[in-house]
């Protein structure tokens, strides 16, 4: 196989697979294995925003869904280049392996179908933001907002499977909830959770539809729906599975919350 000094950039390669002289295998990893070559390949398929974080105060997120394993590696290394945190969503196990193998330090979140790395010198907001899951199988989207909670640099206050069918495990965490600067509510079926701990609490409540249901839950829209129409007055509502929404959300709230409470 040839080596990554013999090829210098991308349509070197791809000229090599054309006049047959490397494999199609060859040539993929190359593009996998080199850093340069990863970023030569990305530029193929993404146009990348360095300069996020200035503006928005975090970092551009990567959503590998609909993204092949190679692409999400590529990106990762350009990403790698210009930031100390990462964060890709939506990644499944092959996703994972081929981000690793390009970028040591990446840690899988399984559950969370989450790919991560911390900045070690994050600014910590001292007010938790609360994630309350109705049930355990709402787990793998409270667990995106929590994990995405930490990697922006707040703390995470996880309370799962307290749902509705038991409001005694409700009430039960109310004075904690109150605690926290912001509260993101998770729930499946017909989405009844947020209602009842807006109408408990006097913290901002950022309601999560999931897609956990059976058939006339319609894969979350039921719960989206429901929690669009509640009548606790002031819950805002993100889309369906949409954890990392709703993570960023509350953390815009916490911050400001912090200023304000600090000025």
């Amino acid at each position: 196989m040839p080596t990554t000094a013999a090829i210098p950039d991308l349509n070197s390669i791809l000229g090599e697979v054309a006049a047959g002289r490397i494999s199609v295998d060859d040539a993929a990893c190359l593009l996998q294995n080199n850093p340069q070559r990863n970023e030569d390949y990305a530029r193929a398929f993404a146009n990348l925003d360095h300069g996020r974080d200035g503006r928005t105060g975090f970092i551009e997120v990567l959503y590998c869904e609909g993204k092949t394993p190679e692409q999400t590696a590529a990106i990762l290394t350009r990403q790698d280049e210009h930031q100390r945190a990462l964060l890709a969503t939506r990644a499944n196990p092959e996703h994972a392996e081929a981000a690793i193998a390009a970028v040591s330090d990446l840690e899988y979140h399984r559950a969370a179908r989450l790919l991560r790395r911390l900045d070690p010198d994050r600014k910590v907001i001292a007010a938790p933001i609360a994630i309350v899951s109705a049930g355990t199988s709402d787990v793998f989207v409270a667990e995106e907002a929590a994990l995405t909670i930490e990697t922006v640099g707040h703390t995470p206050s996880r309370h799962y499977d307290v749902g509705v069918a038991g409001l005694h495990r409700v009430t039960g965490i109310r004075d904690e909830l109150n605690r926290c600067g912001c509260v993101i509510v998770v729930a499946g079926m017909e989405g009844a959770l947020p209602s009842v701990v807006a109408g408990l609490i006097a913290r901002p409540v950022i309601a999560v539809p999931t897609s956990v249901g059976y058939g006339a839950a319609l894969g979350g829209l039921a719960a989206l729906l429901g929690m669009l129409a509640g009548c606790a007055p002031g819950v805002s509502v993100v889309n369906i599975d949409n954890g990392f929404g709703a993570a960023l959300a509350a953390c815009r709230i916490n911050t400001k919350l912090e200023r304000t409470e600090h000025a």
